[in-house]
């Protein structure tokens, strides 16, 4: 079983990196849902077309959209 170490680092095993196609050198992002940690392999184009032919009807600040998304 993978322990946290000192620097809170943990090793991932050899066998679950393998079946995932994690390599040495991957990057990945850690997602925290509740009390548990999802590791997901990021991949290059993966999104890649996912917003084609999204049309914007009106030009909005981040500002404006932080301050609508709050309210």
């Amino acid at each position: 079983m993978p322990r946290v170490s000192a620097k809170r680092q943990i090793t991932l095993p050899v066998a679950d990196c393998e079946e995932l196609g994690i390599e040495p050198g991957d990057e990945v992002e850690i997602f925290r849902h509740g009390n548990q940690f999802n590791i997901i392999k990021k991949e290059v184009g993966v999104a890649a077309g996912l917003l084609k032919g999204t049309k914007v009807n009106h030009a909005v600040s981040d500002g404006q959209s932080r301050q609508n998304h709050f309210e």
